[in-house]
């Protein structure tokens, strides 16, 4: 077999292979084996039809086509390994030249990764927020800590805001009640926005037995997105009263005997949060930056198939689950179409440009990936997706998703490498150390996720 390599732009290039015919004798042996067991001649045994007969009755032609098909995978295979090539997708086959008995010579173009210079990186420089714990802050911790130990009392007044009242609901649309529309003994917070729009105002103002109508668009179920007329009657209402601040309350909240030791408790916790959240922040600017530095090329139909992937996975996946549909999406965002396309064309590129970078710094920087760094990983993408670390392993298994994962891992180390390089400092002009930052290759990692964004195109292509 001979193969060269044509450049037709820097992420596609065009193979063209040429076979000696006596390098397709297994695929022609395969391909008489496999007409044997799939067709019946008057006067022979199944499986024992000589070859001469098969040409005779189904054609030479026939036979040829099946070996080629058989073949082709092998010596494109051959091709790119001699190349070298790092390709992206299935190729373009074009089958040139097919001379029985003396030669097979076919073309394919496919995208390949395009090769890409990665500049000193030492030199990148971010801002990004302070760790800065007020006063507010921590009343307001221990203030939502404080409403969830609340206790309710019956009252024989009107309802509140701020009240608990149990409801029954039914909705109608064009007159006719929904099947799904109906529901009894409903708790419901006044205020707390956890249900239909102008349910506060309906319910306000009624004592137990009250009854109302509104109109509202109902946000799930079968009629999401359409007006209903909405009956509504109290059944109860109740006063939530809050406990006193004091330490008793600490003791009863929490492990600490004093509400000081608690505010204190609540003071580390929100510094940890905004710690983690600083991390995060310096690690995707540190990216944005790092992805400026390099020139990217992307490859038409990689770029194609990951905006499709993502249109796919929104409208398909992640908005029925909100009871929601596109249009609807595009009008609680406060977009047109063709800003949600190129917002999401935005996103792909960034996405693939992301993981070319990264890869490469991976191969640049000899990156490996130990057992338990992956273990870690499945660990908490398994907690994520809501399955057992059992099931996620599994599935990830049974998938063939392992690449994957260990990709994320590994780009997650080139971003944290890329971070310990950078200059980072906050606000207030005072260097952040993210050094001693023990989940810091893992908080890259969930950075490089977020950016990707479900990338999935390149994954499935190979």
């Amino acid at each position: 077999m001979k193969s060269a390599v044509e450049t037709l732009n820097p992420t596609r290039v065009r193979l063209t292979v040429e076979v000696p015919f006596e390098e397709l004798k297994s695929s022609l042996d395969a391909a008489y084996k496999k007409i044997n067991q799939q067709v019946t001649v008057k006067g022979f045994r199944k499986g024992k039809i000589p070859a001469r007969v098969i040409d005779q009755r189904f054609g030479r032609g026939a036979v040829l086509e099946e070996a080629v098909n058989d073949a082709l995978p092998k010596f494109y295979t051959e091709a790119v390994n001699e190349g070298e090539l790092n390709v992206l997708g299935q190729p373009e086959v074009d089958i040139k030249e097919l001379k029985d008995g003396e030669l097979l010579s076919f073309t394919a173009e496919v995208d390949i990764r395009p090769e890409l210079e990665i500049p000193d990186y030492s030199g990148i420089e971010v801002e990004v927020d302070p760790i800065e714990v007020s006063e507010e802050d921590v009343d307001k911790a221990v203030e939502e800590l404080r409403e969830r130990f609340a206790s309710t009392s019956a009252v024989e007044r009107a309802a509140e805001d701020g009240d608990v009242v149990t409801i029954d609901l039914e909705a109608k649309v064009e007159g006719e009640v929904l099947e799904d529309g109906i529901a009894s003994e409903v708790s419901y917070t006044i205020g707390s926005g956890e249900l239909l729009d102008g349910i506060d105002e309906a319910v306000k103002g009624l004592q137990a037995g009250g009854e109302a109508t509104f109109t509202s668009e109902l946000k799930g179920g079968s009629a999401a997105g359409k007006e209903a007329e909405v009956a509504v009657k109290v059944s109860k209402v109740e006063a939530r009263e809050l406990p006193e601040l004091n330490d008793d309350f600490a003791q009863m909240a929490s492990e600490f005997d004093t509400l000081e030791e608690l505010r204190a408790d609540s003071r580390k916790r929100l510094e940890n949060m905004k710690q983690y959240d600083q991390a995060t922040q310096a690690q995707e600017r540190v990216l944005d930056k790092l992805l400026e530095l390099v020139e990217v090329p992307i490859p038409e139909k990689l770029l194609a198939d990951e905006i499709e992937t993502r249109s796919h996975n929104l409208e398909h996946h992640q908005l029925p689950q909100m009871g929601l549909d596109l249009d609807k999406y595009l009008e609680i965002q406060g977009k047109t179409a063709e800003e949600f396309k190129t917002e999401t064309e935005e996103q792909a590129v960034k996405g693939i440009k992301t993981q070319f970078v990264l890869d490469e710094l991976v191969s640049r920087e000899k990156l490996n990936v130990s057992q338990e760094e992956l273990t870690e990983h499945l660990l908490r993408r398994a907690a994520s997706s809501g399955m057992s670390p059992d099931q996620f392993a599994q599935a990830v298994v049974e998938g063939g998703q392992v690449p994957m994962l260990v990709g994320e891992v590994a780009r997650g180390k080139a971003l944290a490498t890329v971070v310990e390089a950078a200059t980072v400092k906050d606000t207030n002009g005072e260097v952040v150390d993210l050094s001693d930052d023990e989940d810091e290759e893992e908080t890259a990692t969930e950075a490089v996720e977020s950016t990707e964004d479900a990338t999935e195109a390149e994954a499935e292509s190979k």
